[in-house]
C-alpha cells in the first residue's frame, strides 16, 4: 500500500486537446439563366419540301358491311 503520494493508476484527464470541428464548403451556386439560352440558327429551321407527305392521312378502303 502506497502513503499519500501520488497514484499513476486509475482514471486520469486526457492531456491532447480536441481538434476544432471543420467547417462545410457552401453549396454551388446555380447557373445563371441567360447561360441556357441558344441562338438562333443563320439559316432558321430545316424544312424538308416534301414534309407534308409525311402527316397526310391515306384515304382507307371502308369495310364491307
Amino acid at each position: 500500500m502506497e502513503s499519500c503520494g501520488t497514484i499513476e493508476e486509475g482514471c486520469t484527464t486526457p492531456k491532447h486537446l480536441i481538434p476544432e470541428a471543420f467547417q462545410c464548403p457552401p453549396p454551388p451556386r446555380k447557373k445563371s439563366r441567360g447561360e441556357s439560352k441558344r441562338e438562333p440558327l443563320k439559316n432558321g429551321y430545316f424544312q424538308p419540301p416534301n414534309l407534308d407527305t409525311l402527316f397526310t392521312m391515306k384515304s382507307r378502303p371502308e369495310a364491307c358491311a
